[in-house]
């Protein structure tokens, strides 16, 4: 930590001013009561621009090894470039001695990242992922579901995250190079794998299905992967961007009753948007008619079940976590090692998708 006086807002340097740095870090920083976005680091003169129109105060680094310089000064680094980048930056910040938040996913193998959890504990030093889809209205709303009982126990759970983009956009995320660590099952891959893990534990089978749909894609657009963990639950995780009708993004089966909940989180569009949550009441709320249904025995587009309110989604509550484990030693929100677990469960499904067989963990 640098030597920021009490009850002042930890100075944060922002790598990336992409979608990730732009869309998620810097506003969510920029919300979080205690932190303040010091720095940016961009090489992109239009990004740079960018920066400065929409924090007027931030600093701008035209490299991340000038950012790296400033460690000193600063209380926290965010890495929110290209997947490539996360392992080697992560080092350069952590072995300049500043605390990490690194996006998903943190790493291409669990092995690089429990390296990289190894050298944060070595330094003495918070290593955090950003898996902010743990704080989605619908995932918070099955969260309460089963802690409450209301579904007895859990047998099945679908979780879909499906788009129809049938003309591939290009960009390191659609590159075919595996040194770009592109493709759905590592990019929406590592939100569904992480939800499920933190539902329903360990994994202990992973069988997964990856294809390549679109003219000139370059690698999978179109997954599937199937876990069983050890409490018994099984897991059908669909990730897919050539979905023309799209499915209920949750469909959760128990002993007892059933959740059903369509459409996504609202919090993304209204950050593309521009918008922003600080001091808003209604941030992450969405209309009665979006709620889902929890009932048993008939199909909640015939009418079968009561409607669920949804929970608010909460993107603050991660940022705000970080401010509190480094001010006041909270509990880091999401930990390097539960992201290498989750890239155990990513790395077995390619293999699974590759080989055409089940993988043990």
């Amino acid at each position: 930590m640098t030597g920021t006086p009490p009850g002042s807002p930890l100075r944060v340097g922002l790598v990336g001013y992409g979608l990730a740095g732009s869309v998620f870090h810097a506003p969510l920083i920029a919300a979080t009561e205690g932190l303040v976005l010091d720095t940016v680091a961009t090489s992109n003169p239009e990004r740079q621009r960018q920066a400065r129109a929409e924090f007027p105060d931030v600093r701008v680094a035209p490299t991340p090894d000038e950012l790296f310089a400033r460690a000193a000064e600063l209380d926290l680094i965010v890495i929110a470039s290209p997947n490539k980048t996360h392992v080697p930056f992560a080092i350069a910040a952590l072995e300049a001695g500043a605390p990490v938040v690194v996006d998903k996913p943190v790493a291409g193998t669990a092995a690089e990242a429990r390296e990289l959890a190894a050298l944060a504990e070595e330094r003495g030093l918070l290593l955090s992922v950003f898996q902010n889809r743990r704080w989605d209205n619908d995932f918070l709303t099955l969260r309460k579901l089963i802690a409450d009982g209301a579904l007895g126990d859990v047998w099945r759970f679908e979780s879909r995250f499906e788009r129809w983009r049938p003309q591939p956009k290009g960009g390191w995320r659609e590159s075919g190079d595996p040194a770009e660590i592109g493709g759905l099952l590592y990019d929406l891959g590592s939100h569904v794998v992480d939800q499920a893990l933190v539902l329903f534990g360990p994994a202990t089978r992973v069988y997964a299905e990856a294809d390549v749909r679109r003219s000139g894609a370059e690698t999978d657009d179109d997954s599937f992967i199937a876990l069983t963990h050890a409490s018994g639950v099984r897991s059908h995780l669909y990730v897919s961007a050539t979905t023309a009708q799209l499915g209920p993004r949750f469909r959760v089966l128990g002993s007892r009753a059933g959740y059903v909940k369509y459409g996504l989180d609202p919090q993304e569009a209204e950050l593309r948007d521009g918008r922003r949550p600080g001091g808003r009441a209604d941030w992450g709320t969405e209309p009665e008619s979006m709620w889902g249904r929890v009932g048993a025995g008939e199909s909640p587009l015939t009418g079968g079940g009561t409607p669920e309110p949804t929970l608010p989604g909460d993107y603050p509550a991660y940022y705000a976590a970080v401010a509190k484990a480094l001010t006041e030693g909270g509990p880091n929100p999401v930990t390097a090692a539960e992201a290498a677990d989750a890239l155990d469960v990513l790395e077995a499904a390619r293999r699974s998708a590759c080989d055409g067989v089940a993988v043990d963990l």
